[in-house]
């Protein structure tokens, strides 16, 4: 009797280990931002600073999510940050789109905007993000104010 109620509480215990870690698979899944929705193709954007932006951040136009960062990574060619992204399938971005890291609030996360352009081509799967603009560091140009280390221009030159 002992033996046999062992063994129903080891399969218990390994029945209850196998669904935990399937729940935090699920939940490591859904933070990657794997679950977009099924129908999706990758775009990728060269910017010159992404700031702390991560893979699995948003891809929002108008304020409406429509892809995550799938991965960053660098250019050795020019030294510049490649970033994969993934949309839905019923965005059409045109070519002229433009492609911008913002920051959500002072501190907030990072995350993609794009002012879609109003070209009537559109980019392809696999395309690329021409026009991008980078990251601002905000502490940065703090710290240079608070510093004094912000340049006036100079005065036009009197001839």
């Amino acid at each position: 009797m002992i033996k046999q109620q062992t063994k129903l509480e080891l399969m218990v215990g390994v029945f209850v280990l196998a669904g935990l870690l399937a729940v935090g698979w699920l939940a490591l899944e859904i933070g990657r931002g794997v679950f977009i929705g099924g129908d999706s193709y990758p775009v990728t954007a060269e910017f010159a600073n992404t700031g702390s932006l991560n893979p699995g951040s948003s891809v929002v136009i108008a304020g409406v999510t429509v892809g995550r960062v799938e991965k960053i990574t660098l250019n050795p060619k020019n030294f510049r940050a490649l970033v994969s992204l993934r949309m839905e399938k019923t965005v059409q971005l045109p070519t002229d789109s433009i492609a911008s890291v913002k920051t959500a609030g002072l501190i907030g996360d990072k995350y993609i905007a794009i002012a879609p352009g109003g070209d009537p081509d559109m980019i392809k799967p696999d395309g690329i993000i021409a026009e991008t603009e980078s990251d601002v560091d905000i502490a940065s140009l703090i710290s240079r104010f608070a510093f004094g280390a912000v340049q006036t221009p100079a005065p036009p030159d009197k001839k």
